[in-house]
């Protein structure tokens, strides 16, 4: 996979961790979205990162790139459990962009 192609669902799933952030935040019981808003930003942030490191050919992109996955995974994992939209979209970008992010360790392995 081409760091183009990573980078392209990396900022998708970017705008949905955002975007999932900040409806949670207007939902009626805020309290019980709290795990889910604090995965969405750190998916969001480790996405922000890779694409950072992306623009520089950085050699530790591929460990940004792991933690990145990691991140998607444990952001779709808890999106997965809430029945708003924004979740359900968030958890979908989450696991194209994880999925993106294995398909690129695999070719630079």
């Amino acid at each position: 996979m081409s760091v183009e192609t990573l980078v392209s669902k990396v900022a998708a799933c970017q705008k949905a961790c955002n975007f999932c952030f900040d409806a949670c935040l207007k939902e009626d019981h805020v309290q019980m979205m709290t795990e889910c808003i604090r995965s969405d930003r750190e998916c969001a942030d480790l996405c922000g990162v890779v694409l950072t490191f992306a623009q520089r050919d950085s050699k530790v992109l591929p460990e940004i790139v792991a933690a990145c996955a990691k991140a998607c995974q444990l952001c779709a994992e808890e999106c997965e459990q809430h029945d708003h939209d924004h979740c359900q979209e968030c958890a979908r970008a989450c696991r194209k962009c994880e999925a993106a992010c294995h398909e690129f360790l695999a070719t630079v392995a």
